[in-house]
């Protein structure tokens, strides 16, 4: 009569394995750290560094008529345009759709309109030339240097005043003396919002809105980078500590 229940107890085994094995794939906390905006102007940084880099080898602005000088100053003027716009409006998935039909039938209608009426090329040519804006190497190295010394400070501010997710608690540490509170995690809701494309193109970042279940008020989260992977790592932890809760044996 014994055999009969080792064989049971031996059947039971393998299903309480995956509890087991969620458990150990599941991380033991997750930081989460809101980001002011000003992070999303490193295009502008790396532009102005790559222009510095090339500025210094290129030698000093001689005059007006210097085309590499020039190239240069109105490359970086188009990324730092560009990501002023980004950094200025947010970009739902609809705008951004209108704004690319939009830019692609402006730029047909120019192509079209340089087909049927050559004279004109040659005016707006013209024009163009007249356009040469130039700056030297230190301009875009004090630049790079004034971005970099602004993404310091900032990487260390935001250090001071971040949210841990554990499996049972939330933990929000804040100050310089290291304050921290702590909001019971187990029914912790978890929203998540992609309000601008063009930001998580960048730094595939998002809103993330901590809903716990003893608080009334939503914790909201601003720019978070990497914000489908930490979505993904909280809900593995809560869905194994769930996991781990349903598969105790009753005592």
């Amino acid at each position: 009569m014994a055999e009969p229940s080792n064989a049971a107890s031996q059947e039971e085994r393998p299903a309480s394995r995956p509890a087991v094995k969620a458990a150990d794939e599941a991380p033991s906390s997750i930081i989460l750290i809101s980001y002011p905006k000003i992070v999303f102007l490193y295009p502008t940084f790396l532009a102005a560094v790559a222009a510095a880099i090339y500025l210094s080898f290129a030698g000093p602005v001689v005059d007006a008529a210097a085309r590499g000088q020039s190239t240069a100053s109105i490359l970086f003027l188009a990324v730092l345009a560009i990501n002023l716009v980004v950094l200025g409006f947010d970009f739902p998935r609809t705008t951004s759709l209108t704004l690319f039909f939009l830019g692609a039938a402006i730029v047909m209608s120019l192509i079209l309109l340089f087909e049927y009426y050559p004279e004109m090329l040659p005016r707006i040519t013209a024009v163009l030339e007249k356009f040469r804006p130039l700056a030297n190497a230190s301009f875009y190295w004090s630049l790079a240097g004034i971005l970099g010394a602004i993404f310091a400070v900032a990487y260390a501010v935001v250090h001071f005043d971040y949210w841990e997710v554990r499996p049972n608690e939330l933990l929000h540490h804040h100050g310089f003396l290291s304050n921290l509170e702590r909001f019971s995690a187990p029914h912790l809701r978890i929203d998540k919002e992609i309000g601008d494309v063009f930001e998580y193109l960048l730094l595939h970042s998002g809103r993330l809105i901590l809903q716990p279940s003893n608080e009334r008020r939503a914790i909201i989260l601003d720019n978070v980078p990497f914000i489908e992977r930490k979505e993904q790592a909280i809900t593995r932890m809560l869905g194994a500590l769930q996991v781990q809760l349903r598969s105790e044996p009753p005592g």
